[in-house]
């Protein structure tokens, strides 16, 4: 029966591929371990009468199916998975078996040692084979008992299977230092723009924000500029740089080398800015399953609020949010330690701030291994106008599983600091004690000196599944001084100036907790911190917690917090209810989300509706609208209606919001994205991480990549793959589906292990390779040509293989016309010639011409 016009899958076949060795290929799997098939090829054989034949009883030959993908003998560079693990790419040798067949794989020591054979445990015979010289070609069963390789032509993949015992003990996920990818020479820019306009009680004000990450990498070096342009009404123009430097990777000492403004590690000491040079350890350099910090920022917008994030007088993040809770968890690690300091400013001029404590771990580490940092340089603080010689140097190490030791010292003017402690990993949890001691010299006011006593606590209670994650608590002597207290006294000390020493620190406990609650009784999280200090009455408390569960399709939170209200200077205590539920079930239904918010006698109570979703393809579009009302707290009843709205395009980012209340309106806008430009071009992008990859793919525009929501190649053959794991193995792969149906990959995946901050280039090969269609082929008397036949065009070159009902589906057709050899014997009657006429092409066009055409 003939079958009409259809669209077949889209299935990246080689130009010799065809429906029929599809059909072989699902007959040999059928049945058989995927994993096992995917290492060894069984030769098969199948029988013709199973299969449709032709009325004149001509013969089908099958033999050429009875092997898988043969490939020829040469060398090849191809990606090396052991074990199903990718261990980057490597040159391999195939040659001819004297018995014929498929070629085979040829090891030598290199190869092996690539895989990660321990040599020493091959037995004296196998050890024989690999003095052979390069002329043997030595395979691996040879070698290795149940071993295996197979190499997928397509694919450029060599995958191999040695049993564990034979190879060299290594880390999960560890990839070996020869073969880190060190990226191409290139620029790099991430920016995120922000202008926040609000009128408010006749006062007319904008604030606008330009945070730049700009970098150029050249070999192993990487500069980086990170800074933050900040304009307002009030304030004026102001350029501020966060830090500038120059770094590379030292593989040999698992560590970073950098050059400029940083922060020192706040693993032992609280995180500093300095300007100078520091060597220190890097855990990214450990394979994941081997390694030992920012925060999360939480808090409660009443409006289309402004949030800042500051460090040690440094802004570092700043956005618009929605009325609402939010969750800011992309802050650049800036330092390992140091409080961040959180300023809400929301639409009617009001400003909240908050402090999230940032703490280290326990700093155990695993028995041998050792952490260090080493730094010399400027002390650097915008804060405080000296900045005297700062030295520094910290060293960690694991001695046994219970056991880790630690210490260090910090140095500068006037002022020196040691450190010892240890850390506990017990049953009870793992425990870290330090005790330190500081002297700070004055020249107008007697010296201080004293100690400070830290005790840390971290444990998952497993019956109860609480994650304790950070407890920790501080004693300081009423003479202790960390060094930027220390240097902010000195700065006042210098001038002759009095300082109020009521701020000095006493005792300060913080504590963090995740509490997963048994099934349909949802989880909480507590994070709070209480301090007092010396010669000051009262305790500071700062205190945040959540609750959340879901009831069906109703999601619900209770939040609570307590913030520090600038412009009162007093305590703010706010209570947040929160009701979301979908209204719909499509995958652009949008979500309701209803809060209600209360604090003390002297706050209002406020109502607030939002409605938001997403819209296209990829939920490229976002958008919310929000209507509140606020009643009693002293003031007069206010209701408010806002709305903001996001687009990701493949170039960047852009929002806005707007709100209007009876006493203000505000209004703002943002742009964030990230642009590379390099040998090869220019490529933008909407998100940029450290570490990238640019993915170069011609004529596949529109090809989604799998490593990001909404990631697809552009118009001009560039994708940007962000946020790569540096030092480890990572898959960047594209997706065929959509592509030309003239468009083929060669490879679709590609393996790459970039150093920190790297920028690869990945280029995926693509290749036009002509026309494609499906052909229904007749022989004079109306039946089809055998099944089986073999096409070829004008100049012999194979296109494909005759299906059932003479179909096939021919690929590398290099013209709209031509003719066409149909042979499936030797015989002179065993062949024939058709001529075929395609329609015109649409370039875009992911579906087959369907054509009907008669061999004589």
């Amino acid at each position: 029966m003939q079958q009409r016009a259809f669209r077949p899958f889209s299935l990246p076949l080689s130009p010799a591929g065809t429906a029929v060795s599809l059909l072989f290929a699902s007959a040999a799997a059928w049945g058989t371990d995927a994993a096992a098939a995917s290492t060894q090829l069984a030769s098969v054989e199948f029988d013709s009468l199973f299969l449709q034949q032709s009325d004149d009883g001509a013969r089908i030959d099958t033999s050429r199916f009875s092997k898988g993908n043969v490939a020829l003998p040469g060398g090849y560079r191809a990606d090396l998975f052991v074990n199903d693990s990718w261990l980057g790419r490597a040159e391999v040798q195939l040659r001819q078996a004297e018995s014929g067949g498929d070629a085979h794989v040829c090891f030598d020591r290199a190869l092996l040692e690539r895989v990660g054979v321990d040599l020493m445990k091959l037995s004296p015979e196998a050890t024989a084979r690999l003095e052979q010289g390069a002329e043997a070609c030595v395979t691996l069963p040879s070698l290795i008992a149940d071993a295996t390789a197979t190499f997928d032509n397509g694919e450029q993949r060599l995958d191999i299977s040695v049993p564990q015992i034979a190879l060299a003990r290594a880390a999960r996920g560890y990839v070996a230092p020869r073969y880190w990818d060190e990226g191409v020479t290139a620029a790099r820019l991430q920016y995120s723009a922000n202008a926040y306009h609000a009128n408010s009680a006749d006062v007319s004000s904008t604030q606008s924000y330009v945070g730049l990450n700009a970098g150029i990498n050249v070999g192993a070096w990487r500069f980086r500029h990170n800074g933050s342009l900040t304009a307002g009404t009030q304030t004026g123009t102001h350029y501020q740089s966060v830090q500038t430097n120059l770094q590379r990777s030292i593989a040999p000492l698992k560590g970073q080398l950098t050059v400029g403004d940083a922060f020192t590690d706040g693993a032992l000491f609280d995180s500093v800015g300095f300007r100078g040079v520091q060597v220190a350890s890097d855990d990214r350099m450990y394979p994941e399953s081997q390694r030992g910090y920012a925060p999360v920022v939480r808090g409660i917008a009443n409006s289309n609020a402004r949030v800042q994030v500051r460090q040690n007088g440094n802004l570092l993040y700043e956005t618009t949010v929605a009325p609402g809770a939010f969750e800011i968890d992309d802050l650049y690690p800036t330092g390992y330690g140091g409080n961040l300091d959180v300023v809400i400013t929301e639409a009617d001029g009001s400003v909240r701030t908050s402090t999230v404590p940032f703490a280290a771990a326990v700093n155990a580490l695993r028995p041998g291994v050792t952490r260090f940092s080493t730094t010399i340089g400027q002390y650097r603080n915008p804060s405080v106008e000296s900045h005297p010689v700062l030295f520094q140097g910290t060293l960690q190490h694991g001695f046994t599983n219970l056991i880790t030791g630690y210490g260090g010292f910090v140095m500068s003017a006037g002022y020196m600091a040691a450190q010892v402690g240890a850390a506990l990993n017990t049953r009870f949890g793992a425990f870290g004690l330090d005790v330190t001691h500081a002297s700070t010299h004055l020249d107008h006011e007697p010296d201080r000196r004293g100690q400070s006593l830290r005790l840390s606590y971290s444990k998952l209670v497993e019956p109860t599944n609480t994650n304790l994650s950070v407890a920790a608590y501080r004693y300081s002597s009423r003479g202790y001084l960390g060094l930027a207290d220390a240097m902010a006294l000195r700065d006042f000390d210098e001038r002759n100036m009095s300082y109020a020493a009521s701020g000095i620190q006493r005792g300060r406990l913080q504590v963090t907790v995740n509490q997963s609650l048994p099934a349909r009784y949802g989880s909480f999280y507590v994070t709070g911190s209480t301090q007092n200090y010396w010669d000051r009455d009262g305790t500071d408390t700062q205190l945040q917690a959540g609750y959340n569960n879901s009831y069906k399709r109703l999601n619900y939170n209770l939040a609570i917090s307590r913030q520090l209200d600038t412009g009162t200077g007093r305590w703010d205590n706010r209570v947040m209810l929160t009701l979301g539920i979908p209204l719909g079930a499509g995958a652009h239904a949008p979500y309701s989300s209803t809060t209600l918010q209360g604090g003390g006698s002297s706050s209002p109570t406020t109502a607030t509706q939002t409605l938001s979703g997403t819209l296209g393809v990829d939920n490229a579009f976002s958008y919310g609208m929000n209507a509140s009302y606020s009643h009693g707290g002293g003031a007069s009843n206010n209701g408010s209606v806002g709305a903001n709205a996001a687009y990701t395009s493949p170039l960047a980012a852009v929002s806005g919001s707007v709100s209007r209340s009876a006493h203000y309106t505000q209004g703002s806008v943002g742009i964030s994205g990230g642009v590379v430009a390099y040998s090869g071009g220019v490529a933008f992008t909407p998100t940029m991480g450290d570490t990238l990859a640019i993915v170069e793919a011609k004529d596949a525009a529109g090809a989604r990549i799998a490593n990001g929501s909404g990631l697809r190649v552009d118009p001009w053959g560039h994708a940007i793959v962000s946020s790569l794991s540096p030092f480890a193995s990572n898959q960047v792969e594209i997706d065929p589906k959509g592509l030309p149906i003239n468009v083929e990959l060669k490879s679709t995946q590609q393996s790459v292990a970039p150093t920190a901050g790297a920028v690869v280039r990945l280029r995926f090969d693509t290749e036009n390779a002509g026309r494609a269609a499906i052909l229904g082929i007749s022989r004079a008397d109306g039946q089809p040509v055998p099944f089986g036949a073999e096409v070829a065009d004008a100049q012999g070159q194979g296109i494909g293989t005759v299906a059932q009902a003479g179909r096939i589906i021919a690929r590398g057709l290099k013209s709209d016309t031509g003719r066409l050899v149909v042979s499936w014997g030797e015989g002179a009657g065993e062949q024939c010639a058709a001529e075929y006429a395609l329609p015109k092409m649409d370039r875009k066009s992911t579906a087959y011409s369907v054509v009907e055409t008669v061999c004589r």
